[in-house]
């Protein structure tokens, strides 16, 4: 993360532990030239609760501490090769006020930047917005809606051509669980579900905001019901100071109990995102792969770093970029791309059985980039690359 900064010693500490307290924070920007990106660190030993960022032009950083002992912030521009040093002092209180923001309400989650909403998470079951949509629908644990920065809406819920598709969210279709055959994604068959069961925190500041969420996929087969997998959600939503929006996911699932849950081969299963309404059809839907495949059939079926979905909303372009990390499984994963809905999926299975067996955690994580306009995917390209390969910080004491 970015400049390079010196501010006031922190208010009511003795001046010799200022002094001894004070680091700098050497930022490499590696291979690739940065931007508006996200860099974390571990903080120095000594409990000190508020930290001051000053970067190199002398101007201060907003940094964020996550209580557990790091901290992060935005590098603003650094090219590749290049090396940023920034002042890190400690403070009496926290430096800049919230810009990313989160509210509980109504059984949702939302999260604004400067009081413009980015997204919601669903925590909780919704409401039915629809009479033809039957109770077995209902879902939690899922986001929409996900809005692009002029505040256009991309994603839907509960459409009607596939009524178990929610804005982005994370079933398995496929299964073998106790020689059952949950199906988590096609809810209507009344074979398995989802189920949010408890927000474990939430927070708001100058860099990010968050929570972590934790869902059970419930197999209905078995009598009476069973709990074959846990899952724990953390999401965080990024200040970047850019056009875009950027948010992150991460998903760890584990058995719930000492049965294993294989995963057959399949066509779709996994992380999904579902396109607003408008864009359902063939001619109002456009996608765009890291490998500049642009057409929806030959783009299926693929493997790629990222894909982009997008389309027009009310007459306004808009979209989102996917970004796969490459410490997921089977990276770069396969996609499934609907021929002709707004539908996108990182679909593992595709490639062959697999499972998950008890005592492991099987870990997914992925970057979104929701954007106005038409894809850039040199923009894209550049967020994978930060997120696949971030730059290197160095904390050292101040001579």
């Amino acid at each position: 993360m970015p400049f390079r900064f010196i501010l006031a010693l922190g208010l009511g500490l003795p001046l010799g532990q200022a002094a001894v307290a004070n680091h700098l924070l050497r930022v490499d920007a590696g291979q690739h030239d940065r931007s508006g990106t996200p860099v974390s660190f571990i903080l120095p030993d000594g409990g000190q609760a508020h930290w001051q960022l000053t970067g190199p032009s002398g101007k201060a950083v907003a940094i964020q501490t996550d209580g557990l002992g790091s901290a992060s912030f935005i590098v603003g521009k650094l090219a590749a090769f290049q090396t940023a040093v920034y002042k890190l002092s400690p403070a009496a209180k926290p430096t800049h006020s919230n810009v990313v923001s989160l509210v509980k309400q109504n059984g949702k989650l939302r999260i604004t930047i400067d009081d413009k909403t980015v997204l919601h998470y669903q925590a909780e079951k919704s409401g039915l917005p629809r009479d033809d949509l039957e109770p077995i629908y209902r879902r939690g644990g899922y986001i929409h809606p996900v809005l692009t920065p002029s505040g256009t809406v991309i994603t839907a819920d509960y459409p009607h051509n596939h009524k178990h598709h929610h804005g982005i969210w994370f079933p398995w279709t496929n299964t073998i669980f106790e020689r059952r055959k949950p199906d988590f994604w096609n809810m209507g068959k009344g074979t398995g579900t989802i189920e949010f069961t408890g927000l474990h925190s939430q927070w708001s500041g100058p860099v990010h905001a968050g929570f972590s969420s934790s869902h059970q996929f419930v197999d209905l087969i078995a009598k009476p019901k069973k709990v074959a997998l846990t899952e724990t959600w953390r999401m965080q939503v990024y200040a970047t100071g850019q056009a875009y929006h950027l948010f992150e996911l991460e998903s760890v699932q584990r058995c719930a109990s000492e049965s294993k849950i294989q995963f057959p081969q399949y066509r779709y299963g996994g992380l999904g995102f579902r396109g607003h309404d408008d864009w359902d059809g063939k001619e109002n839907c456009f996608y765009l792969t890291a490998n500049g495949e642009a057409d929806r059939i030959k783009g299926h079926a693929t493997r790629a770093r990222w894909c982009h979905v997008g389309g027009q909303t009310g007459g306004k372009w808009g979209g989102i970029g996917v970004l796969c990390h490459p410490g997921n499984f089977r990276f770069p994963q396969p996609m499934r791309i609907h021929p002709s809905e707004p539908f996108f999926n990182f679909a593992p299975s595709q490639t062959g059985d697999w499972e998950i067996k008890p005592g492991e955690d099987y870990v997914s994580r992925y970057r979104f980039v929701v954007t106005d306009g038409k894809p850039d995917a040199e923009l894209l390209e550049r967020q994978w690359r930060d997120y696949a390969h971030p730059p290197r910080v160095e904390v050292y004491a101040a001579e």
